[in-house]
């Protein structure tokens, strides 16, 4: 594939066609996880090594399987994964993963994850479909980590709140106090504020994207007539 082409599937994934703004996949954990920036980046790096291997192995036994079972073998090979990235968490970030919950074996049921196995690496080869789920996760961590930063700042005038549970003792310092003194607004750590955080972040994605568009619109079109003798 062309590097243009690699190109294009990153852009579909970080924005043209992010998993959490455009096609709105992966709803429980954008809503559940997503009241600090670390368990945001948690669940998000969680997600795109699933997706990732995924699109890798079910890109290799595309010809393997055969049509009429290929959904359930997806899904086995993706809770093979999710089962593998769960046991590694408990193991070595014990504390992130007791506040992610129930939320990190429920990768399984994303949507995101089933439907690029099914759209994407089960009709293309390795590498892409690789390439596919690095972008595809990125997209979706940079959502995760987005919102989650807004609601915590909004709710708790934090940022990187308890840091030390993702990258060690030593990550404490990592925390801000970006509002002093701040009391809180306790419906930015609930579910009514990540859907009105994410309605926010859609909104702006359509106002750049519709600016974007208004920009190309307006440039000039290059003559294509005959040059001049």
């Amino acid at each position: 594939m062309a590097d243009n082409g690699y190109g294009d599937i990153v852009r579909e994934g970080l924005w043209r066609n992010n998993p959490g703004l455009v096609q709105l996949l992966g709803m429980c954990p954008l809503m559940a996880v997503t009241a600090s920036v670390v368990n945001g980046l948690g669940m998000g790096l969680a997600t795109t090594v699933v997706l990732i291997a995924s699109n890798l192995t079910v890109s290799l036994i595309r010809n393997l399987v055969y049509t009429e079972i290929r959904i359930p073998v997806f899904v086995l090979v993706i809770a093979s994964f999710v089962t593998a990235v769960e046991l590694a968490m408990n193991a070595w970030f014990h504390d992130l993963y007791k506040v992610l919950g129930i939320f990190v074996p429920l990768i399984v049921t994303n949507c995101a994850i089933i439907g690029r196995a099914e759209a994407f690496a089960s009709r293309t080869g390795p590498l892409p479909a690789a390439v596919d789920g690095l972008a595809m996760g990125l997209g979706f961590t940079a959502v995760l980590v987005t919102l989650g930063a807004l609601r915590e700042v909004v709710g708790a005038g934090t940022l990187l709140a308890h840091a030390q549970i993702m990258f060690g003792s030593g990550a404490a310092a990592l925390e801000l106090t970006v509002i002093e003194d701040y009391r809180g607004f306790l419906v930015a750590a609930l579910p009514p504020g990540g859907f009105i955080g994410l309605g926010l972040l859609i909104a702006l994605k359509n106002v750049i994207d519709a600016r974007s568009r208004r920009r190309r619109a307006a440039r000039p079109v290059a003559a294509t007539g005959p040059a001049p003798a």
